[in-house]
């Protein structure tokens, strides 16, 4: 297996090196291939992501896996010819009439590791901002989705060379050797135990990284506002593919004195989106759903009260003790802990006590407080009365901060994460900058200021 990656590996270093640099139509026709293989085949992605995980809804499907994957390759294809031009940058005085450029480039052999929660999207996006980017793309899909990564592997052939995108499926030992790759750019989407891994092996190569890994997002729910909305919009982004989403919200904070006036509109939320159990998604596997069963149970037996609406929807546990595993890991699940504070000031200090989150969802209308969380809170991304909404602008960065990941990309960002941003400087054919040369002269360096 390691003679096999190492081969492939050197199949699609050749490959960029002897196309160093795409144009517009190659990149474009490329990301047009990738669309046409999302669209022709969307019965067969969602019936195989529905096969990874028992139970799924093809319309969160369809949303959250196929149409942000088109979106993503529309919004590139569309923009893709402003961000290949290089653009001139300031030059100092003394150096005039020299010019100076930033030009994109790309990295070369770009490798992908894919999570199995979002199999078919979190696959490709990576691939869309890398081949926008002029790169080729080694990808290594999630062991735990066999079903959809089988399906990558069997079509990404019809439509893409080897040299160009290259599937490649295995276990641990696998993805183990796939990060010591000398890859020019590693992506990884998954746990921060898992990354911390990969970013050693690819330490290795000196490969830079991306890593997309999560943790725990707090929701904070302000007094003045509306409970009913933030209740809609909070349950709205916990019960996407049964709360396995890296942006989910993990936890909420809200006001001691507003706790039950919110939790009667967070059960009320969940009996109208989840009012039975064919309306949520199942966990990946039984392993993660003994995991999910754990927390309840442990957070029962310490005498939390627990609303718990059916096994599929999210389940309430009122302010759980903070030694209980519910509060001390991310959640990746159904379980919604909500946790009453005194003011939004400890509910600042509570969130900033913990490691940086990925997202950081907050519901208020009060400018003061707005700009307060803006810039007394650090978070991958900040985002006011709404949950993973963000993720599908793809002019927005998506990335996280310290223990959530390093890194970004999306659109543009994408774009340039997957490039080398080249300086180029153009000397002039007549310049007085040589009169800086040695011997240096004692009059012309005070006269432009370095005396």
């Amino acid at each position: 297996m390691t003679r096999d990656l190492t081969g492939d590996f050197q199949t699609q270093r050749q490959a960029a090196d002897q196309m160093p640099y795409p144009t517009l139509t190659e990149r474009r026709e490329r990301l047009a291939r990738l669309a046409r293989m999302t669209k022709h085949h969307q019965l067969e992605i969602i019936r195989a992501i529905q096969t990874d995980f028992g139970q799924r809804s093809d319309v969160e499907i369809r949303m959250a896996e196929i149409s942000a994957v088109l979106h993503a390759i529309r919004h590139a294809r569309l923009h893709l010819w402003r961000w290949m031009r290089p653009w001139s940058v300031s030059m100092p005085w003394r150096l005039m009439p020299a010019r100076a450029r930033i030009a994109p480039q790309p990295l070369g052999v770009i490798g992908v590791m894919s999570p199995w929660n979002y199999p078919w999207s979190l696959a490709l996006m990576p691939v869309v901002d890398a081949f926008a980017a002029g790169n080729v793309v080694m990808l290594k899909p999630s062991e735990h989705s066999p079903a959809t990564s089988a399906l990558l592997k069997q079509l990404v052939p019809q439509y893409f060379t080897p040299e160009e995108l290259k599937v490649v499926e295995g276990d641990v030992d696998v993805a183990r050797r796939f990060s010591g790759l000398p890859f020019d750019h590693l992506v990884f989407t998954g746990s921060s135990a898992v990354g911390r891994q990969v970013a050693q092996a690819a330490a290795a190569n000196l490969t830079p990284t991306t890593l997309e890994l999560g943790g725990k997002s707090p929701a904070i729910v302000a007094g003045g506002a509306g409970f009913a909305k933030a209740a809609a919009d909070i349950i709205f982004g916990k019960g996407m593919n049964g709360g396995q989403t890296c942006i989910a919200p993990d936890y909420v904070l809200v006001e001691s004195r507003h706790m039950s006036t919110l939790v009667k509109a967070l059960s009320e939320a969940i009996q109208q989106q989840r009012p039975n159990a064919n309306a949520g998604t199942h966990a990946i596997n039984a392993a993660h759903q003994q995991r999910l069963d754990a927390m309840l149970q442990e957070a029962h037996d310490h005498g939390c009260r627990i609303i718990d609406h059916g096994p599929y929807a999210p389940a309430l546990i009122i302010d759980p003790n903070q030694g209980l595993q519910v509060l001390r890991e991310e959640i990746f699940g159904r379980c919604l802990p909500v946790i009453g504070v005194s003011d939004m000031a400890a509910a600042i200090r509570y969130v900033n006590a913990r490691p940086h989150p990925l997202a950081l969802y907050a519901f208020t209308h009060e400018k003061g407080l707005q700009q307060q969380l803006l810039q007394a809170t650090r978070s991958g991304a900040l985002v006011f009365n709404a949950t993973l909404l963000h993720h599908a602008v793809p002019s927005l960065p998506f990335g996280g901060v310290g223990e959530s990941g390093m890194g970004a990309y999306h659109g543009r960002h994408g774009f340039e994460r997957f490039s080398h941003l080249r300086s180029v400087f153009y000397q002039a054919k007549r310049t007085t900058s040589r009169l800086l040369y040695p011997p240096y002269r004692r009059w012309l360096i005070k006269l432009i200021g370095l005396g």
